[in-house]
């Protein structure tokens, strides 16, 4: 088996690991603050092959309904492995429309996921105040659908470094610089790790790595999202919310997912503003104003945190999970808004990619030339 380093201690950098060494692989995760690095932190944890699906990204959607398929055992695993929970949930996302304009656009996306045979229903005002009832009498109806489900983001890190450490994985806290033949990584402080295998897994963090021009690396771009978490005041009130719910507000997408504990996250703003991760008051302002007007007893919460995190995106936003053209370093990176979706199927890739077999196509067919 062989010697291998993890770049990234985000979630596609810890399942990486997590399964390399259920491989049998000798791995080490180097990461400033690992659970901590990358956009994973600052996530909902959606799963949502369908309400994902955007015109114009069949080839993506088709990734995103595989990687789905690979969770129920994935989370099985990883709870077994870690001890912990991680509030997998399957019961199901329900998006709705504010008035008759997000109503039609609604139904345009409806017929666009039915023609790709994904599973999804019409539902009235009525019935969606049935399903969740907290929701404002003046929406107007919405799609079910049962397929898309949800994990808590930060138990899901947590369970990975338990479950990478009784693994065998070994932690170093630095930050790399430079990859170099060998393969070998150049530390902050100078050191040089020696392995067989690099995989770099750092998200929009490969920019500050030197050495990788012209191996075949895509342009990553850093794209900003805010994203807010909201919870009761007494821990023993009612969950206000049964199931995630999405929404169309005048144009604008909003999500609230709802926690065991009975927290709400609410997200997400899209933000093409460089590597900028300040909270800025009209994103959260605004936020606010379109989860609460489909959901207004949101009014009663208490505003437990307000971040901004940087997801890592390709040029067509699809990942890239592949070999570069220096021996022994893959790349797993690009995953924009479903790192956390696709970990699963990333980690398996990339296991196979080490291994020197064959790597799942589901994948690489997906990635940019």
């Amino acid at each position: 088996m062989a010697r291998v380093h993890v770049v990234g201690g985000g979630v596609i950098g810890l399942a990486c690991a997590w399964e390399l060494s259920r491989n049998g692989h000798q791995v080490t995760v180097v990461a400033p603050q690992p659970g901590r690095d990358g956009a994973a932190w600052v996530a909902a944890g959606m799963l949502a092959p369908v309400t994902e699906a955007q015109f114009g990204e069949s080839e993506l959607t088709a990734l995103l309904r595989r990687g789905a398929l690979l969770w129920p055992a994935f989370a099985a695993d990883l709870e077994q492995a870690s001890g912990l929970a991680i509030g997998y949930d399957t019961t199901g996302t329900l998006t709705v429309a504010l008035d008759a304009s997000d109503r039609a656009a609604l139904e345009d996306l409806l017929t666009y996921q039915h023609t790709l045979g994904l599973e999804s229903h019409r539902r009235n005002t009525s019935e969606c105040r049935r399903l969740v009832p907290a929701l404002s009498p003046t929406i107007r109806g919405g799609v079910e659908v049962p397929g898309d489900h949800q994990v808590d983001n930060r138990a899901l890190l947590a369970a990975l470094l338990q479950a990478c450490e009784a693994g065998g994985v070994v932690f170093e806290a630095a930050s790399v610089t430079a990859v170099d033949d060998g393969p070998q990584l150049v530390l902050a402080d100078g050191r040089r790790l020696r392995c067989e295998y690099v995989v770099l897994a750092a998200g929009v963090g490969l920019a500050g790595i030197a050495g990788l021009e012209g191996t075949g690396l895509p342009e990553v771009r850093p794209v900003k999202g805010h994203i807010l978490r909201l919870r009761h005041a007494s821990p023993d009130s009612p969950r206000l919310l049964p199931r995630t719910v999405r929404g169309l507000v005048r144009g604008h997408s909003v999500y609230l997912v709802p926690r065991r504990d009975g927290s709400v996250v609410v997200g997400a703003t899209v933000e093409e503003r460089g590597a900028d991760v300040t909270v800025q008051a009209g994103a959260v302002h605004q936020l606010l104003c379109d989860a609460r007007a489909i959901v207004p007893g949101l009014d009663e919460l208490e505003l437990d945190e307000a971040a901004a995190g940087l997801r890592p995106t390709t040029p067509d936003n699809t990942p890239y999970v592949a070999p570069l053209s220096i021996a022994g370093v893959v790349v797993a990176t690009g995953h924009f808004r479903s790192g956390i979706h696709l970990a699963p199927l990333t980690s398996r890739t990339v296991a196979a990619l080490v291994a020197g077999g064959p790597s799942d196509p589901a994948v690489l067919e997906h990635t940019p030339a």
